[in-house]
């Protein structure tokens, strides 16, 4: 096994990075549009309740599981479990760390250079001649009854965008991946800042302003108090936390595996949390959403965000509206992508580190070359999203890898540290060097209600009912209706429920059904091919031991 020398030249740099890793585009496409839908004010008691029940626990442990095995040579989720206890089975666990960022990283590259292609296309003033909704299905490759495309521009800017995550990761940690964050993450700040202040000062008046962008605010934060009262607004919030902090990916795992045994990692771990937070409920609370209210009205912008994503506004509607702001508008253009950008490779990079140090630190393989590497099988999985992309392929990818594998992971992890590498040694792990007093009462937490706290995600998304209603469900099973299981559920979907079609029509060409059920086929195969590579690795070692 090969000890990676590496580390963080700073502590600065290194919160930043794991700052970088947890905010994303869902910080400002996905989050103010799960409040509005969610209680307004309101939502922030749930979020903010999971965020203390599981947010935090969840990146106590999984920093604390992190230095652990960078202490004996580790720095992937494989290595860091296989030394969590004296189970052979823990370091399977550990494969999700593998799978999940080599299959997200497939799919997060191809979004993120639709960013890095906006930032262009804003500044050569692409969008005051085009509109966004024709040039982002043309973009795509995208046509009636298509499922399949291999579009020239979206395929080049996502192998730019993958190089410039090759060429950042082949440098090093401190090097490329802090470097980055120390320019990506204050530049994301500053050009949210400037949006935010330039969005809310509009007037009703100015050009193109048909309402005050306040009452976007006032849409994405006026309290509904009988959301709380609802399981599916927990459920959310639990999820919206979950997706924000990048848990349950093996990414924090791998960055805290370059701590030192006695390094802090309590106030590192609530530094990067509490950045994460500011930059999702303040900057993307005040965003997209005021903007959008000010020039299309409350009502277009209640439409658009009615299926929980913010994603049609961020792409199609903010890129026209900007040219309201006369020659500010290609430089607003730029910031808004340019923000997307940076939160998009700072995310994308953390997912690269774990699959470089896997190779390096039980295989090897220099850094360079595995950097080319994790290039050349997310450029072969990134394709495959890119050419399916209007079959539904990106889709697949985004659920079973960027969200029910996350759960999975977590769940495990959570119940490994607590009751398999054990609650006394764990707790001992978090406060040794703290640079902060850890409240006891996070013992019982990490041990007892963070795992009850993913058990219900997890049964929740498992089945989950038709239109979130829990308790019309429970009626219908009680009085012999059965279960009515929602389309968007784990099993929902394994079961194609709401979906009648065959693999092939009546005219013999493919349906959107066999491109789910292969998409589905091919990541068990990447699973599995994780498995193996990480059973011939240890059997390897084992040898060589003798």
């Amino acid at each position: 096994m090969s000890r990676s020398r590496e580390g963080w030249a700073s502590r600065v740099g290194l919160v930043l990075a794991m700052a970088g890793n947890a905010v994303g585009l869902g910080n400002f496409l996905r989050f103010p549009a799960q409040a509005a839908q969610n209680g307004g004010g309101a939502f922030l008691v749930p979020y903010l309740v999971s965020f203390v029940l599981m947010g935090i626990p969840l990146l106590w442990v999984e920093w604390a599981m992190g230095r652990y095995g960078g202490q004996f040579g580790h720095h992937s989720a494989p290595g860091i479990l296989d030394r969590m206890g004296r189970y052979r089975w823990l370091k399977y666990v550990g494969v999700f760390g593998l799978f999940t960022n080599v299959t997200v990283a497939a799919y997060y590259c191809y979004i993120e250079s639709w960013t890095l292609a906006y930032v262009w296309h804003s500044i050569v003033g692409t969008f005051r001649r085009v509109e966004p909704t024709t040039f982002f299905p043309r973009y795509l490759g995208q046509h009636a009854d298509s499922l399949f495309a291999v579009p020239p521009e979206a395929a080049f800017f996502f192998f730019v965008t993958l190089a410039l995550n090759v060429w950042i990761l082949s440098r090093g940690l401190a090097k490329g991946i802090e470097v980055a964050a120390k320019i990506g993450m204050p530049l994301l700040v500053l050009f949210g800042i400037v949006l935010v202040v330039r969005g809310l000062t509009v007037h009703v008046g100015d050009p193109g302003v048909v309402q005050s962008p306040l009452a976007g605010l006032n849409f994405v934060w006026k309290p509904d108090l009988s959301g709380l009262a609802q399981p599916k607004v927990w459920l959310a919030a639990a999820g919206q936390i979950f997706f924000t902090l990048s848990a349950g990916m093996g990414t924090i795992h791998c960055y805290a595996a370059y701590v030192r045994k006695n390094q802090d990692v309590a106030l590192n771990a609530a530094s990067a949390g509490w950045m994460n937070e500011f930059v999702e409920v303040v900057l993307g609370g005040s965003l997209l959403i005021p903007i959008a209210t000010a020039y299309l009205g409350l009502s277009a912008v209640q439409g658009a965000t009615s299926g929980g994503s913010g994603f049609s506004l961020g792409f199609l509607a903010l890129p026209t509206l900007f040219n309201n702001w006369g020659w500010f508008a290609p430089l607003a253009g730029a910031m808004w992508f340019g923000l997307l950008f940076f939160a998009g490779i700072t995310s994308s990079l953390a997912m690269g580190q774990p699959i470089l140090a896997y190779l390096e630190d039980e295989l090897g393989v220099r850094r360079a070359r595995a950097a080319l590497t994790f290039g050349f099988v997310t450029a072969l999985l990134g394709f495959f999203c890119v050419w399916l992309y209007p079959g539904g392929a990106f889709d697949e990818f985004d659920y079973w890898s960027g969200t029910f594998s996350l759960v999975v992971f977590a769940l495990l992890e959570s119940i490994v540290f607590a009751f398999v590498f054990g609650m006394e040694r764990g707790w001992e792990e978090i406060t040794r060097g703290a640079d902060i007093a850890v409240p006891r009462v996070f013992r019982f937490v990490i041990q007892w209600v963070t795992p009850a706290f993913l058990l219900a995600v997890f049964v929740g998304s498992l089945v989950q009912p038709a239109a979130g209603d829990w308790g019309a469900a429970f009626r219908s099973l009680f009085s012999g209706g059965g279960w009515p299981l929602d389309a968007g559920s784990v099993l929902g979907k394994v079961l194609h429920r709401g979906d009648a079609t065959a693999w092939f029509g009546p005219d013999g060409r493919a349906t959107p059904k066999l491109v789910k059920d292969v998409s589905r086929l091919l990541l068990c195969g990447v699973f599995l091919a994780c498995s193996a590579l990480v059973a011939w690795t240890w059997r390897r070692k084992a040898r060589e031991a003798r």
